[in-house]
C-alpha cells in the first residue's frame, strides 16, 4: 500500500469540504456528479424489494433478475453476446481492480491513458506496472502509440470513452484497429464505458461488440451517471466466463454479495430508465452550450469540442503549473475545478471542469474562471 497514491479528485474534494466547513461558499466544477437526484422510479422499486424483504444474502455473481437484465441491455444497445456466465454486478471502480487483477500475470503491465482517468492505482494494487500511452492532439486514440509502448509483458490496455477529463468519444475504426493489435498479441482491452450514455455529437460505440462471444474484451458499466445514481454504487461488467469466475472469486472473499434491494433497483432502472437517460443528457446539452459559449472567447484559454461525458479539458496558457493555478483559483475565487495533471503527465497545462452541477454554480464559476484567468501569470 506504500506505492499507492492518494486519489487527486478526493485530496481537492477534501480541500472543498474544509472550506464549506468553515462556512465559505465554494463554487465546485471539480466532482462529476450528475446534481439530478435519482428518479423517484427507481428509489420506489428498491423501497419495495426492502420492505417485501429483499433483504438477504444472494448469489456474489449477482441476482438473476439484474444479470438478465444487464444481459438484455448490453445486446439491445451495445452490441454485446453473451450468456448469464458472462457478466457479474458490481461497482465500476472496484471491476477496475477486479479486472486488472482476473487479467493479470505477475510481473506485469498495463497501458493507461495519458491524459485519463486515475487507473495507475489499480494498477499498482494489482502488483503491475502503469504505462502511459499518449492520445494524439485532439485527444483520440493514437494506435501507432499504444502499439510502440507494448512490451512482453504487456497484458491489459485500459480504454475510456467517452473520456474523463477529456470528453472525447472513441470512433468505430480507431477501436477496431485497437482490437486487431490485441487480438495479434493476446491482450486484454479494459474498456470503462461508464459515460456511454451521455454523448452529443457522436455515439458510443462498445469495442466487446467486435467479439462474437466475450473473450479479450471486459467492458466496464456503470448505472452512477446514467441514472444519476452515484451514491447507490451500482455497475457491472462483461467479460469471458474465465474473467467474471475470477472476478467472482474476489467478491466472494471479500464483498460476499451486493445488497439485493439495491440491485433490483438497477435492473429496473435498465429495463425502464430509457426516458431517464435522454432527460438527463439534454441537460447536460444545455450545459455544455453554456459552458463553450462562455469559453469560447476567453482570454488564454483553448477549448477541444467535449463529445461526450460532462467535462472539458481546455488548455490555458499560464507559466505555472495546472496544480498552483488551481489551489489559486480556489483559495482566491472560491472555484474548485481539478489540475490537468492530475489525469497523467500530458495533462499539465490543462484543468478538467465538469458541468455536472448546477446552472447556477456553473455560471457564477465560469465568470469567476475567465475573470481571474484574465490576469493570471
Amino acid at each position: 500500500m506504500d506505492r499507492v497514491e492518494a486519489s487527486p479528485s478526493l485530496e481537492l474534494v477534501n480541500l472543498v469540504l474544509n472550506m464549506q466547513a468553515r462556512g465559505e461558499k465554494v463554487y465546485s466544477l471539480a466532482i462529476g456528479e450528475p446534481s439530478f437526484d435519482t428518479p423517484r422510479e427507481i428509489v420506489d422499486a428498491a423501497y419495495k424489494a426492502m420492505v417485501s424483504g429483499d433483504v438477504h444474502y444472494t448469489s456474489s455473481y449477482g441476482t438473476m433478475e439484474f444479470r438478465d437484465a444487464a444481459l438484455r441491455k448490453v445486446k439491445a444497445k451495445n452490441g454485446i453476446k453473451g450468456g448469464v456466465d458472462n457478466v457479474v454486478f458490481i461497482t465500476t471502480k472496484l471491476a477496475v481492480y477486479a479486472a486488472l487483477m482476473a487479467a493479470s500475470q505477475e510481473p506485469y503491465e498495463a497501458l493507461i491513458p495519458d491524459p485519463g482517468y486515475f487507473y495507475s492505482e489499480p494498477v499498482v494494487l494489482s502488483n503491475g506496472t502503469p504505462v502511459y500511452y499518449r492520445l494524439n492532439e485532439d485527444f483520440s486514440l493514437n494506435v501507432d502509440e499504444i502499439r510502440r509502448k507494448m512490451s512482453d509483458r504487456t497484458r491489459v490496455i485500459i480504454i475510456n470513452s467517452p473520456s474523463n477529463p477529456t470528453g472525447k468519444v472513441y470512433s468505430k475504426s480507431e477501436l477496431a484497429e485497437l482490437y486487431e493489435l490485441c487480438r495479434e498479441r493476446g491482450v486484454y482491452i479494459i474498456s470503462d464505458e461508464a459515460y456511454e450514455d451521455i454523448v452529443y455529437s457522436r455515439p458510443n460505440f462498445s469495442v466487446g461488440s467486435l467479439e462474437d462471444e466475450p473473450d479479450l474484451v471486459v467492458t466496464l458499466f456503470s448505472l452512477s451517471k446514467s441514472y444519476s445514481m452515484t451514491g447507490w454504487r451500482a455497475g457491472y461488467l462483461v467479460g469471458s466466463k474465465r474473467i467474471v469466475y475470477l472476478v467472482n472469486k474476489l467478491l466472494e472473499n471479500t464483498m460476499t454479495c451486493f445488497p439485493p434491494f439495491i440491485q433490483h433497483a438497477a435492473a429496473y432502472a435498465l429495463n425502464h430508465g430509457d426516458k431517464f437517460i435522454e432527460e438527463f443528457r439534454r441537460e447536460f446539452a444545455e450545459r455544455r452550450r453554456i459552458v463553450y459559449e462562455c469559453l469560447k472567447d476567453a482570454d488564454r484559454v483553448h477549448l477541444n469540442e467535449a463529445e461526450g461525458a460532462f467535462y472539458v479539458f481546455p488548455r490555458l496558457s499560464i507559466q505555472k503549473s495546472s496544480t498552483q493555478f488551481a489551489r489559486d483559483l480556489l483559495q482566491k475565487h472560491n472555484v474548485a475545478l481539478l489540475p490537468g495533471v492530475s489525469f497523467g503527465p500530458s495533462g499539465e497545462g490543462h484543468v478538467r471542469i465538469s458541468y455536472a452541477g448546477s446552472v447556477e454554480v456553473l455560471e457564477e464559476a465560469l465568470n469567476r474562471f475567465k475573470t481571474f484567468l484574465r490576469d493570471y501569470p
